[in-house]
């Protein structure tokens, strides 16, 4: 199943999810509360999508049940189609868009182009806060073999291709907004996520995916990975090695899980 819709292609009886964020004001909910979509539930990544931050890094992922509760209270059922937004690139509506798939739901895609495009195409809105739902039946089940770990990573990156998604200063240690430590994970290639949209957000085409991804060392035989800063924009990684064909994994802890052992190497420069 393609894991993007287009905002014409989004039909009713679809559970929509609206997973904007961002670590500037204002908050996300603001956002939320001037514009979204029709009957879409609001969900906060700090608490629905994350455990709370420490030894697994700033968004550390929660456990299965925690999960299935924040989806049951917004609606979410097994046999009704999700469909996820943010802003406009998927660069968070990814990672709800990964956790829901690796916990079994089998029916869930990103709207491509975020509430940007839908507003582009003129169609309609709602303000306000979010309204209560009937609880959904989502289960979260048999995780997917998806994710990798801080101790799987020095094996992973000898045979496979790790892909670092923040931006090209962050990989190389010249700047680090975020956490307490600069670099990258030796061995990683510097991949930003953002190179896999174009002007407005939208994901460049299967065609093009994969060749930006050739030229990075990404082939059939090798497997791949991604990892960011908290294991956000990565899943938006995974989304577009997905959409070129590839059969990725996440390291979901990220770049803040692994500078929390300071025994674990740290690279910088190019």
């Amino acid at each position: 199943m393609n894991p993007l819709v287009r905002v014409e292609d989004v039909g009713d009886g679809v559970t929509l999810l609206d997973a904007r964020w961002t670590p500037q004001p204002p908050p996300a909910l603001d956002r939320f509360r001037v514009a979204h979509l029709p009957g879409a539930g609001f969900v906060d990544l700090d608490t629905d999508l994350a455990a709370p931050p420490g030894a697994g890094g700033r968004h550390p992922l929660p456990t299965a049940a925690a999960f299935q509760a924040a989806m049951r209270r917004l609606g979410v059922s097994d046999g009704t189609p999700v469909v996820v937004y943010d802003d406009r690139d998927a660069s968070v509506a990814g990672r709800l868009w990964w956790m829901l798939r690796h916990w079994g739901h089998r029916d869930v895609r990103v709207l491509d182009g975020g509430i940007a495009a839908w507003v582009r195409a003129g169609r309609p809105t709602e303000s306000g806060d979010p309204v209560p739902v009937p609880p959904g039946d989502f289960t979260a089940g048999e995780p997917r073999d998806d994710l990798l770990t801080a101790e799987d990573v020095p094996a992973f990156v000898k045979d496979g291709v790790l892909l670092d998604a923040r931006l090209g200063p962050r990989f190389r240690g010249e700047v680090e907004p975020l956490d307490p430590v600069a670099g990258h994970i030796p061995g990683a290639v510097s991949a930003p996520t953002f190179d896999n949209s174009d002007a407005d957000g939208l994901f460049l085409p299967p065609e093009r995916l994969r060749e930006r991804f050739a030229a990075l060392g990404v082939t059939d035989d090798r497997p791949v990975a991604a990892y960011c800063g908290s294991g956000v924009t990565a899943a938006h990684e995974i989304l577009a090695l997905e959409l070129a064909g590839f059969t990725p994994r996440l390291y979901a802890g990220s770049w803040s899980d692994w500078i929390t052992d300071p025994d674990r190497p740290v690279a910088t420069g190019p």
